[in-house]
């Protein structure tokens, strides 16, 4: 039986089945209490909550000593978590107000705020809630001294987790030589356990869903973490396939480390920039670990989201100097500016409802009206300018007045902090996203002003096509490799390169196989993409003549459909199966 989810963490894995025991402590001590009991439910909440935040921190400590610094990261967020005064806040309140126990309001507080995460579209801030349900369900742990803890396999061979979800916590303690994958119902490809996962080198699948029901434990599986295909009771042809294939793998992999520090170009000389797409200062160790040679995309939402209050300029301020420290001075880091509205609500911004909030208020729309977040962004940016190659880009940019009024602000930053005597890079350049199709048609009047393009293929394809990527329904339609997509794409680089000015991709298209020959021949300089992609794409640039991929993508550009450019791309370049 062949059963298939995400594939989370790449790797071939094979062993039997090892199902986790789940307590869910939280649902066994769900009950309402006197009103005379909050003030000791009250207690039981601090004390609990304290012993979290010791557990978690003494789990960081020692991922440090292991040398797993990443990881020890994600831990330092979930301390800020325990910290939460809109987590702490909402339990507080389901206490007195509510009259729940500890425990059930801790589990109010966090399916509320869980549940608001995972309405979002932006694929890395919904597996945030992930991190929620991990710490919630480490207080409430503490709260009824129970916990969820992996069974004893009795077995000397490595095992197969499965589990309904793995949290952060479970999978940074998984030990390699005892857990050769795992599978899990729940989960995304940018969850902290994936990333986790992907860290330590344990191939996983995620989002399952029901269809891991007929497992009892102690079936033999082959987990195909880049598939995202488990195999239950394969035959043997079966299980010899996957073996060499494991084998063939691992040679892959020693490849690919090889070219660490090698350069990004071409077989004809062309050099490009292999960047990495990042939402917070933690990713960014990871991506220089990876191989990435800098930012092409700083998602900054996440110092908006999951809190009651602003971020400081301060605030800002150190985690771009963070990511920039992390890159080095010369390395560039591009950062976006925020990207709140859509499917990212802030709560404290009171943003109106809106029927179809995806083209509505959003973005460069908001710090335009809101010149006091704007500029506390901008200010932020600046300053750190002085420790590294930032560069500044607007998101969701339809006019020509957008750009300017944008551009305005960041003058007037740059005067205030002149008359301050703060330093900051005077030649910092500034550039738009281009992901609605209005800015890629003007892409040649956008190109005389800006200082670069990055293109978001995902949002520019949805857009192009009026298709929400997020509807399974239209997925044919949300295909980068849709010709009217790829001739905008050359319509922005063309533009761009007449008037000297570089152009990157952000979007997920970077990284893709089947994409970058093409890309490559397009003329596109920076590639950014998630940070697992950049030796798999860097190896295969190496392999390629950026005057044949110039060939190929203007051919590429006669066809008619996805399906045809993919079956050329596939017969023409060989190389994308190396």
């Amino acid at each position: 039986m062949k059963i298939r989810g995400i594939g989370a963490s790449p790797g071939i894995a094979l062993g039997r089945v090892l199902l986790m025991e789940e307590a869910s402590p939280e649902g066994a001590a769900a009950a309402s209490i006197e009103a005379s009991a909050a003030p000791a439910e009250l207690a039981r909440l601090r004390e609990a909550i304290g012993q979290a935040a010791a557990e978690v921190a003494a789990l960081r400590d020692e991922l440090k000593e292991k040398g797993r610094e990443h990881e020890s990261e994600i831990f330092d967020g979930h301390l800020m978590l325990l910290e939460d005064e809109e987590l702490v806040d909402r339990a507080k309140q389901a206490i007195e107000e509510d009259l729940l126990s500890a425990e059930s309001a801790v589990a109010v507080a966090r399916d509320e705020i869980a549940a608001m995460l995972e309405s979002l579209e932006d694929e890395y801030l919904r597996e945030r809630a992930a991190d929620i349900r991990d710490v919630c369900g480490r207080i409430i742990g503490k709260l009824s001294g129970r916990s969820n803890l992996l069974a004893d396999s009795g077995n000397s061979e490595p095992v197969i987790l499965v589990a309904g979800d793995l949290t952060p916590s479970h999978t940074a303690t998984l030990d390699p030589q005892a857990v050769a994958g795992f599978v899990t119902l729940q989960g995304g490809r940018t969850s902290h356990s994936a990333i986790i996962a992907r860290s330590i080198g344990i191939p996983a699948i995620v989002g399952m869903g029901g269809s891991l029901a007929s497992l009892q434990g102690g079936e033999f599986v082959i987990v195909d973490g880049e598939t995202g295909e488990l195999h239950v009771e394969p035959d043997a042809a079966t299980i010899e396939q996957y073996q060499a294939r494991r084998a063939s793998d691992l040679a892959k992999r020693q490849e690919l480390q090889a070219l660490m520090g090698a350069e990004s170009v071409s077989l004809d000389g062309v050099h490009v920039e292999l960047a990495a797409n990042i939402g917070s200062p933690a990713d960014a160790e990871a991506a220089k670990a990876k191989g990435a040679e800098g930012v092409g995309l700083f998602r900054t939402e996440f110092l908006y989201m999951g809190r009651d209050t602003l971020p400081s300029e301060d605030e800002q301020y150190e985690a771009y100097v963070s990511v920039a420290k992390t890159f080095g001075p010369n390395a560039p880091v591009v950062i976006r500016t925020m990207d709140i509205g859509g499917d990212k609500e802030l709560p404290i911004l009171d943003l109106p409802k809106e029927d179809n909030p995806f083209l509505g208020y959003r973005a460069i729309r908001i710090s335009l009206d809101r010149h006091d977040l704007f500029k506390t962004q901008l200010r932020a940016v600046l300053r750190a300018s002085a420790y590294g190659n930032l560069k500044v880009m607007f998101p969701m940019i339809a006019t020509l007045a957008e750009w300017r009024a944008a551009k305005a602000v960041v003058e007037q930053c740059k005067d205030e902090l002149r008359a301050e005597g703060v330093a900051f890079n005077e030649a910092i350049e500034c550039g738009i996203m281009i992901e609605i199709p209005a800015a890629a048609l003007l892409a040649d009047r956008f190109a005389s002003e800006v200082d670069f393009f990055s293109i978001g293929t995902n949002d520019l394809t949805q857009y192009t096509f009026a298709a929400d990527r997020m509807n399974e329904k239209l997925t044919a339609l949300n295909d980068p490799l849709q010709p009217a997509v790829l001739h905008l794409i050359e319509r922005v680089i063309k533009a761009a390169r007449a008037e000297g000015k570089w152009v990157g991709m952000c979007g997920e298209m970077a990284g893709q196989p089947h994409a970058v020959p093409l890309l490559l021949g397009l003329g596109l300089q920076e590639f950014s993409m998630s940070a697992g992609s950049v030796l798999q794409a860097r190896a295969l640039i190496r392999k390629l003549d950026q005057s044949r991929m110039a060939q190929l993508a203007a051919e590429a550009l006669e066809l008619e459909s996805p399906e045809a450019i993919r079956a050329f791309v596939e017969e023409r370049v060989p190389e994308i199966r190396l």
